[in-house]
């Protein structure tokens, strides 16, 4: 549907800095048409006072200013000619794209334990025996239960998760379920921690 005289945002060129409004942009597109080169200056000072004053709590910033001129530098895609009071060349670094990171593909037997605990059983492999490899087989087992009751449907076997631990250490960690006491937790307990994650 074509309205006429309608003027939609989603129709317009999208704009570089969105938190300064279509206004400002408009302004410093104006500033670029200014031949005279004092003119110019001054309707950027002009402009960077008005950007100053739609955010007045950063003025107690360090670097307040220059950054309001590294904004207007950008808004301009840097065309603006003038002579600028501070320097502008960090203002390039702002609109750079950070580079993409690397997503991990790691593949996992188990993926209702997650990449963590199988780094943990590589680290109890070669752990000698001992009270920290004693307190970290603890902490695995505790965690691999809380992950077992969330990913794995409620699912809560003891003997479950003593046997995962043996084979996904090949053997290096036996928990003998007769000593062992698991943390007392409720699937209630990590329903209501993830309700309030959300």
């Amino acid at each position: 549907m074509n309205i006429e005289g309608l003027d939609y945002n989603t129709r317009r060129e999208q704009l570089i800095l969105p938190e300064y409004g279509r206004e400002i942009q408009k302004m410093v597109d104006h500033a670029l048409t200014i031949k005279d080169r004092t003119e110019r200056r001054r309707c950027a000072e002009t402009i960077v006072k008005i950007m100053e004053r739609m955010f007045p709590q950063n003025r107690e910033n360090i670097d307040y200013k220059r950054k309001l001129w590294d904004h207007l530098a950008i808004m301009s895609r840097f065309a603006l000619d003038i002579d600028y009071p501070c320097d502008i060349s960090d203002a390039a670094k702002i609109t750079a794209k950070p580079q993409p990171m690397e997503y991990p593909m790691k593949k996992i037997p188990v993926k209702h334990y997650g990449s963590m605990i199988f780094d943990i059983f590589e680290k109890l492999k070669s752990m000698p025996p001992g009270a920290g490899r004693d307190e970290l087989t603890r902490i695995t087992a505790n965690q691999m239960k809380r992950n077992l009751m969330q990913w794995g449907h409620g699912s809560n076997n003891d003997k479950k998760i003593a046997d995962d631990l043996a084979y996904y250490t090949d053997g290096a960690i036996q928990l003998d379920l007769n000593s062992f006491k698991f943390q007392p937790f409720s699937e209630r307990t990590l329903n209501d921690k993830r309700r309030k994650k959300k």
